[in-house]
């Protein structure tokens, strides 16, 4: 047996799931490795996060020029003195960001140690800091093989990793009590929430449960009408925790365009309704919805344009029982499934061990 100390990796992630889940399933797949987190106090790899967690606090630049981004430059200066230290105290080999704010202090103090670094970049369209800060990275592992062209720097397709719920037989769908056999639409909003959206979703909800349709309503915490419908046909949650075994059981999902809910549509195989955020930055969710619709695995609406009737018919026609709906439906799941990557995780854990060891 080897008596020689496990490598030592610092993985910076932070904000929503689309950066946090990522980092996670590389983590799981690092387990000779020992791990230490860097994130933001009151964010949700507080609560998630089981590794050894130091936090920063860094935000990001905001609005125009002012006292505000004086503020946040001195933060980002403190903040990457502290973790300078932390890389220096902890005899850090390696550091693995999934983008954001948090990355920019992570990125900046590897470089000046002379620390490889790999950055995961999940959408499309990459973001500013990733734009910046790419060509000062090892390399930048895509989740979308498009966005290398807006990236100076090396650069290798893995796709996105998924939380391990998706990599294994979902079982069966708990708690909801849904019939066997019945078609079902699920409705989720991701972590900006979907309020606008979900207004649409309840007024197009009646045609389909004529038609014997049922839906599954996540609605986050924040929908001020989140109680406002009521049928034997509709179940309604704030969050639900076994994805993977609803996306699996759902004939359709409608959905924002994220890049982590995309992956899991992927990996479940699932058609699927695309209306991205509108307000994401430099409209990303568009960029990542786009990549779906190319390829025959979804429908896009922008949320200024999409009516009630019209979300209505398109899901009408999507789970017809007429032959040209069923093979459109199918054709869907088939080219959901070619966009999944299954190995993701370990083909990122692969590269901060090549570069690490």
């Amino acid at each position: 047996m080897s008596n020689s100390p496990q490598p030592r990796l610092l993985i910076a992630a932070s904000g929503t799931g689309g950066h946090v889940f990522p980092a996670v399933a590389i983590a799981e797949q690092l387990t000779d490795y020992h791990i230490e987190w860097l994130g933001v106090p009151d964010r949700m790899e507080v609560k998630l996060v089981k590794y050894p967690l130091h936090t920063v606090n860094v935000a990001g630049f905001q609005g125009k020029p002012g006292l505000g981004t004086i503020k946040t430059i001195w933060r980002l200066l403190i903040s990457i003195q502290t973790v300078r230290k932390l890389l220096k105290r902890g005899k850090f080999q390696g550091v693995f960001t999934t983008g954001g704010y948090i990355s920019a202090p992570a990125i900046i103090a590897a470089k000046s140690l002379g620390i490889p670094v790999v950055l995961h970049e999940s959408n499309a369209l990459p973001g500013k800091v990733t734009r910046f800060f790419a060509p000062w990275c090892s390399v930048v592992a895509l989740g979308f093989e498009v966005a290398a062209k807006s990236l100076k720097a090396k650069t290798i397709f893995t796709g996105t990793p998924v939380r391990s719920q998706f990599l294994t037989n979902p079982g069966p769908l708990e708690g909801l009590d849904i019939p066997d056999g019945v078609p079902l639409v699920v409705m989720v909003g991701g972590s900006q929430g979907a309020v606008a959206l979900s207004q649409i979703v309840r007024q197009a909800a009646p045609k389909w449960f004529e038609q014997g349709i049922w839906l599954v309503h996540q609605t986050g915490e924040s929908d001020p009408n989140a109680n406002s419908l009521s049928h034997p046909q509709y179940r309604s949650v704030p969050f639900y925790s076994h994805m993977a075994a609803l996306f699996s059981r759902a004939d359709l999902v409608i959905s924002r365009s994220g890049a982590g809910t995309l992956t899991e549509l992927a990996m479940t195989h699932t058609p699927s309704i695309l209306v991205p955020y509108p307000y994401a930055a430099e409209d990303h969710q568009a960029h990542n919805a786009k990549e779906f619709v190319n390829v025959g695995a979804a429908k896009m609406f922008r949320q200024a344009q999409l009516l009630p009737e019209t979300l209505e018919k398109t899901v009408l026609d999507l789970l017809g029982t007429q032959p040209d709906s069923i093979a459109r439906k199918e054709g869907m799941r088939s080219a959901a499934k070619s966009l999944a990557v299954p190995d993701s995780a370990q083909q990122v854990a692969n590269l901060l061990r090549d570069l690490i060891n």
